[in-house]
């Protein structure tokens, strides 16, 4: 067997898969798969995404894969992670979805990184055509507070993020034209997060509740959530599990349980988790690092 060194770029460590042979015996019956890749990727990398999209393809026989380019070709996808405004985004991968004739019957979602919380604003936001499970692979619900390693501290483009990010992460300026900004969460600074945030404070439902996000979520048969145990690259990494920093300082965490977003259901997650409808994985890696038989046996069987 081959050993492909998949790296997703910026918010993503490398992804170390084994690649095998085709695994017969998939029906008409598959359900399609969507994928959003993360900050720094693009839809249709050999090295990651184009990897990943093949391999489920193989395993999977039948399977259409959809891997989402954001733009007109792979340069502006790898851009616009950075400098296109989330909700636009979103808009446009709804338009897309809606168009696709291969969805109508429902589609399962996998994102990965930030790609993850997009396809979950998707789901709150879009119901047609209707996703039926989300799988997120590190992706970031409950925001960041911190950018350690993008893809290390010699990039210029980081540095530059992080300039921005410290400097006015929820001015206008910045919120409209910078994509981690609009799922920066201060802690220390909760009432400008729930003011000024033009994207996350909006799908967790920080400054009401839409009950129509909430209805849309609880849709899911399955919302998986998978966390990378030694992840330098998302902070804090609690996130990856809809957990994060307590309000008003950033040292402590609390579980999605612990919070408030749970305990008052303003997404219905709590319902969700009564109902069995959560699902959380952890593996040992660092961001976005796995071996293609810890995604056969943990991430596969809810794309059968």
């Amino acid at each position: 067997m081959a050993v492909l060194l998949l790296s997703s770029l910026l918010l993503a460590a490398p992804v170390l898969l084994v690649v095998s042979g085709p695994v017969p015996g998939s029906t008409n019956k598959t359900v399609p798969l969507i994928l959003w890749h993360g900050m720094g990727d693009s839809c249709c990398n050999p090295l990651s995404m184009g990897a990943i999209k093949k391999m489920i393809e193989q395993e999977i026989a039948g399977i259409y894969v959809l891997s989402l380019m954001i733009g007109k070709n792979v340069v502006e996808d790898t851009e616009n992670g950075f400098f296109l405004d989330v909700n636009h985004q979103v808009s446009m991968v709804c338009s897309q979805l809606a168009q696709d004739p291969n969805l109508q019957g429902g589609y399962n979602a996998m994102g990965f990184s930030q790609g993850a919380q997009f396809l979950r604003a998707v789901a709150q936001r879009c119901p047609s055509p209707p996703m039926k499970k989300l799988i997120s692979v590190g992706g970031q619900h409950q925001g960041v507070y911190g950018l350690p390693r993008c893809p290390g501290e010699s990039s210029h483009l980081c540095d530059m993020i992080r300039e921005a990010l410290n400097r006015g992460a929820y001015s206008d300026l910045v919120q409209k034209h910078l994509v981690q900004a609009q799922y920066w969460h201060d802690p220390l600074n909760d009432d400008l997060y729930k003011k000024h945030s033009l994207f996350l404070a909006d799908i967790n439902q920080e400054r009401s509740v839409n009950e129509t996000y909430k209805k849309n979520l609880q849709q899911l048969e399955k919302f998986v959530m998978v966390k990378f145990l030694q992840d330098s690259v998302v902070d804090p990494v609690d996130t990856e599990w809809f957990g994060f920093l307590k309000t008003g300082q950033a040292k402590v965490t609390e579980t999605l349980q612990e919070s408030d977003l749970y305990k008052q259901d303003r997404l219905g997650l709590a319902a969700m988790d009564k109902a069995g409808k959560l699902v959380f994985l952890a593996t040992e890696g660092d961001h976005l690092q796995f071996s293609k038989e810890w995604f056969d046996a943990n991430l596969l069987p809810y794309l059968r």
